[in-house]
Parts: structure tokens; C-alpha cells; sequence
């Protein structure tokens, strides 16, 4: 008992704790290997996932659905360059901000536009496909929401949801299109990644608050496309971007000719971005003042004559050019 006593404390309970450890070690650890055993045996005898069918229905609709573009002109006959050189957009038109929030939606997407500006300088690709990135937000995000609009009120949205969803695809096909142009690197992936994000809920929270700002800044970025898109084509003019052969997709799409190039291509996204433009300014109108039923105008404006819709065109730039010289008075 006395030679007992003299071991040192640890090695006493190292002597009566050790194999009582032991002990239960060997009693667990086969447990554990057989449980793994198991799980083991279990995985490999997992039986494969059974894929139903494609109905039928399904694949008839995925076959026959096909983008379609924005203006009618690109469903009739094949465009060249020249006639998509005269098209009438309203190259210089802008919406001047009248209301608070309109001045706020403006020097917002100016400040914005500083952005890609300084960081992309005279890189018009890569610039293009983060625009596109960008712009096929809105539309899906008010797609969206006046779809639960919808449904929440039980009633019909007033046309709006079906014009949306295009102006989204859209822009997704134009940046399908520069996508068959350039590969965007890691970094500038992780950019569209984050610009993206920001954006998406930003815009979403924007519409929540105030649709009519949320089409107003919309607008304000679409006029800031259509210029971004003529210094595109100002440096393929002059040499500084070469004029390849568009793409096959491009080609499709906007029902171009087998000779058309990159250029023919700015020219028709352009012309969708100046639509995407003249659209929501008139949502954003149309939510100003409290008209949201867009079904009964539109049927009016299909009966109208093109000589109407020319007549109409006129008074709107007159009207236009009023509302600016007003403004610089004012100011």
C-alpha cells in the first residue's frame, strides 16, 4: 500500500484510466467501421434516379419556341447595313426630368454611367456584355412583381407582363450575341457577378417602393445605351475596332443578311435599346398618371394608318423639343 502510494499521481490514474479506455474503444470502434461499413454499401447499392418522360407537349413547345425580336421591321424581309442605317429611332431623344423623382432616376444613371466609364474606356465588348448583363434586370423584375400584382388582386395586369418578359429576353439575346465575341475573364466574371447582384435587388427594391421612378430610371439607362452603342459604332468607323462578320446568332435573331457584320449588329441592338427606351419612359407616364391599361391604346394605335403614326411621331418631337427649350428657360 505504501509502494503504491509513492507512484506519482498521473501514473496511478494513467494506470486505472487507461484501460478503461481501452475498453471502450474496442467496444466502439467496431460499431463505427461497421456503420461506415454500411453507409458504404448503402451508396453503392443507392438505385439510379428514374427520369420521367418528356411529356410530349413539353417538347413540341421547347422545339417550336424561338426569341423573337423586339421591332416588326426585323421579321419581314433580311435587313443589310443600309437600311438599318436609315432607321428611324429617335437617335437624339430625350426624356427631360420634370418631377423630383425624375431628376433623382436622371443624376443617377449619370453618376452610374461614370462607372463603366473609367473602367472600361475604349474596351466597347466587354462594355457591351456588362450593359447587357445589367439590362436584362428590369424587365424580369417587373415581369415578376406586377405578376404577383396579378394574382394578388385577382384582376388582369394591363398588358404589361408579356412586354416585359420580351424586353428582358431581349436584352438576354444581345448578350448572347456579344458572348459568341468575346470571353469575359475570370476577373470581369466576378464583376458581372457582383454588379448583378447589387443591382438586381436594388432595382427590386426600387419597384417595390415606386414603379414609376423604377421605369423613369429605366428609361434614363436605355438613353445611355443608345449612346453607348454610337461610340461603338463611331470606333468601328474609325478603324479602331475591326468589322468582323457578325454572328450566326446575330444573324438569326435580327433576320440579317448572310453579309452582314458586327457593325449591322450594333446598329440593330441600337435600335432594340432606343424601343426599350421610348417603352418605359410611356410605363413610367402611364403610372404617373394612374392610366395602367395599356389593351384599349394599343388596339387604337394597330387601327391607325402609318401616315397617323408618322403625323403622331412629328407632334411628339415638337412636343419634345418644347418640353427642352421650356427647360433650359427655367433654368
Amino acid at each position: 500500500m505504501a509502494a503504491f502510494a509513492a507512484i506519482p499521481t498521473s501514473t496511478r490514474l494513467s494506470s486505472i484510466t487507461m484501460p478503461i479506455v481501452a475498453r471502450a474503444l474496442r467496444g466502439t470502434t467496431p460499431v463505427v467501421a461497421v456503420r461506415s461499413m454500411h453507409l458504404w454499401k448503402w451508396q453503392e447499392k443507392k438505385p439510379p434516379v428514374e427520369v420521367t418522360p418528356l411529356p410530349v407537349d413539353l417538347a413540341r413547345e421547347i422545339q417550336m419556341s424561338k426569341p423573337l425580336p423586339m421591332l416588326e421591321i426585323f421579321r419581314g424581309k433580311p435587313l443589310d447595313g443600309r437600311t438599318l442605317e436609315v432607321l428611324d429611332i429617335g437617335l437624339n431623344r430625350h426624356r427631360v426630368p420634370v418631377t423630383l423623382t425624375d431628376k433623382f432616376a436622371y443624376r443617377l444613371v449619370k453618376f452610374l454611367r461614370l462607372i463603366p466609364d473609367t473602367y472600361f474606356r475604349g474596351n466597347h465588348y466587354m462594355r457591351a456584355v456588362m450593359l447587357e448583363t445589367i439590362a436584362g434586370v428590369p424587365g424580369m423584375v417587373g415581369a415578376m412583381l406586377r405578376h404577383l400584382r396579378s394574382l394578388r388582386k385577382c384582376q388582369h395586369d394591363g398588358g404589361w407582363i408579356i412586354h416585359l418578359l420580351h424586353e428582358a429576353e431581349n436584352e438576354r439575346m444581345h448578350l448572347m450575341t456579344w458572348m459568341k465575341c468575346l470571353k469575359p475573364s475570370t476577373a470581369n466574371r466576378l464583376l458581372i457577378l457582383g454588379a448583378q447582384g447589387i443591382f438586381f435587388n436594388a432595382y427590386f427594391a426600387l419597384y417595390c417602393i415606386s414603379p414609376q421612378m423604377a421605369h423613369r430610371m429605366c428609361g434614363y439607362l436605355e438613353e445611355e445605351a443608345v449612346i453607348s452603342y454610337t461610340h461603338f459604332l463611331d470606333a468601328l468607323d474609325q478603324g479602331k475596332l475591326e468589322n468582323m462578320p457578325a454572328p450566326s446568332i446575330a444573324k438569326e435573331y435580327w433576320n440579317l443578311v448572310p453579309s452582314a457584320t458586327i457593325r449591322d449588329v450594333v446598329l440593330a441592338i441600337r435600335a432594340d435599346e432606343a424601343l426599350h427606351r421610348d417603352a418605359n419612359h410611356h410605363l413610367s407616364d402611364r403610372l404617373l398618371i394612374g392610366k395602367e391599361d395599356l389593351r384599349e391604346e394599343a388596339e387604337e394605335a394597330l387601327r391607325q394608318t402609318p401616315e397617323d403614326l408618322a403625323y403622331q411621331g412629328k407632334e411628339a418631337h415638337a412636343h419634345e423639343a418644347g418640353v427642352a427649350s421650356h427647360s433650359l428657360r427655367s433654368q
